[in-house]
C-alpha cells in the first residue's frame, strides 16, 4: 500500500489532470480545499499541515468534482474519496465571480 505522502502527490496530481488550479499556501493547519474563483476551480492545500490533514483535506475537496470522474483513478484513491462522497456535489465550495 502507499504512503501518504504518495497518496496526497497522486491526489494532487489527479486533480491537476482534471483541470483544477493547485495552490500550496500556509494556512496554519486548519485551512484548504476546493473554490471557484472567475471559473477556475482551485485547490488550496494547506503547505503548514501535516501529510495526514493535507491528504483528508484533499481527499474531501475532490471527492465530489465531476471531473474526477472523467479521469483514471487508482484503486486505493478511489476507496479514499469515495469516503467523503456527498450527496450534494456543491457542498463547502465558494464561489467567487
Amino acid at each position: 500500500m502507499a504512503d501518504l505522502g504518495d497518496q496526497l502527490r497522486s491526489l494532487v496530481a489527479l486533480a491537476e489532470r482534471c483541470g483544477v488550479a493547485l495552490r500550496f499556501e500556509r494556512l496554519d493547519g486548519e485551512g484548504g480545499g476546493l473554490c471557484r474563483i472567475k471559473g477556475q476551480d482551485i485547490l488550496f492545500v494547506d503547505a503548514s499541515a501535516d501529510t495526514a490533514t493535507q491528504l483528508d483535506q484533499t481527499a474531501k475537496a475532490l471527492a465530489d468534482h465531476p471531473a474526477i470522474e472523467q479521469c483514471f483513478v487508482r484503486p486505493d484513491l478511489r476507496t479514499i474519496l469515495d469516503r467523503y462522497r456527498q450527496d450534494q456535489s456543491d457542498a463547502g465550495r465558494a464561489v467567487v465571480e
